[in-house]
């Protein structure tokens, strides 16, 4: 409503639209049909990551035509955004997804029981607006859904085999801010130093992610978010001491697994490790740290969504088919990936 009346201060004639949800084909096909009946020049992407995803959406098709399904990886056609996306701004409400600073958007597919993205640096916005003091009202339980999402984003992008020089710096400051302020934030939501750094943490999770890929953690999200109503966020902060773990135990049995656990050796340092830690005990932190920040948060199992451990194995064949699985720092085996989504079930 506040920026509704700044608008028309200015002058500037603007329509609504809410997305409810994470989006899907046929929220941003209507959303692409309602722009054009009223004539929309510029959009404004405020919210959280669903809200963004959707306008990175509908400003992309606006100015190529056609369908989201058309231009979606994996589970669509994959064809190319060749034109620059309508002028966008992304505002974000939430300190999660980095949406403002990513070149895609996921979007669901129900009836193929899988989300996907639609990818094109062509999308990203013009502006971006990081305002923290947009977070004092955010509800604790999105609070730490969101900002679990940035965390394993941030967790993920350093320990990707995408990982670069330039991300690795910013994925360790990230988990530096969202370490000590995720938590302070969940549990007092007007403490705007702390809303400070997870708006900061969430942008670099954004950034690093664009550049250096995820892994197995939002490899199970694409199914998973499809096929059942769970909160994305949700979804990840479950999984993800679970997959560290199965990582961390592939990679100690793996005569090429050094590298990785010197990694996550990396992070548990931030997270608390010992200087002088070996990197094994260190690399251990981020198990130990994220499934106490999932209890500290009261994130639910997911159990709670209706998965059961008859879906499994159809969840993780689907997982397999994620664009972020190829990134996760090791391969993991089917049991693998299967005892680490019974894990995130039973809580």
């Amino acid at each position: 409503d506040h920026l509704a009346e700044q608008l028309r201060r200015a002058g500037l004639t603007a329509t609504l639209r809410r997305q409810k949800g994470e989006p899907t084909v046929a929220d941003v096909d209507t959303a692409v049909e309602h722009a054009r009946s009223e004539g929309v020049d510029v959009l404004l992407g405020l919210g959280g990551g669903s809200a963004i995803d959707a306008a990175k959406a509908v400003a992309g098709l606006l100015n190529n035509g056609g369908s989201a399904v058309d231009y979606m990886e994996v589970i669509g056609k994959g064809l190319k955004i060749t034109r620059p996306a309508a002028p966008w701004i992304a505002i974000p409400t939430t300190a999660g997804t980095g949406a403002e600073a990513t070149r895609n958007a996921v979007i669901g597919l129900p009836e193929r029981q899988f989300k996907a993205s639609i990818r094109s640096e062509l999308l990203l916005p013009r502006v971006a607006l990081i305002d923290p003091e947009l977070g004092i009202d955010v509800p604790p339980d999105v609070t730490a859904r969101s900002g679990m999402d940035a965390l394993c984003q941030l967790i993920e992008s350093y320990t990707s085999t995408g990982a670069q020089l330039v991300t690795d710096a910013l994925a360790l400051q990230g988990v530096t801010l969202a370490s000590r302020s995720l938590a302070r934030a969940y549990h007092d939501g007007r403490d705007l130093d702390a809303r400070q750094d997870m708006a900061l943490a969430a942008h670099l999770s954004g950034v690093t992610l664009t550049n250096a890929g995820l892994g197995a953690v939002h490899g199970f999200a694409a199914p998973l978010g499809a096929n059942f109503r769970a909160p994305h966020g949700t979804i990840c902060a479950a999984l993800l001491p679970h997959v560290i773990a199965a990582n961390f135990e592939a990679m100690k049995r793996s005569p090429d697994g050094a590298p990785g656990i010197t990694r996550y050796a990396d992070i548990g340092r931030r997270l608390g490790a010992r200087a002088d830690a070996s990197d094994e005990d260190a690399a251990s932190e981020c198990v130990r740290f994220t499934a106490y920040l999932a209890r500290e948060l009261n994130i639910p199992p997911l159990a709670r969504f209706g998965l059961t451990e008859a879906r499994v194995p159809e969840m993780v064949a689907l997982a397999r088919k994620a664009s972020s699985m190829r990134y996760n720092p090791v391969i993991l085996s089917d049991e693998a990936l299967a005892a680490a989504l019974v894990a995130a079930i039973r809580g």
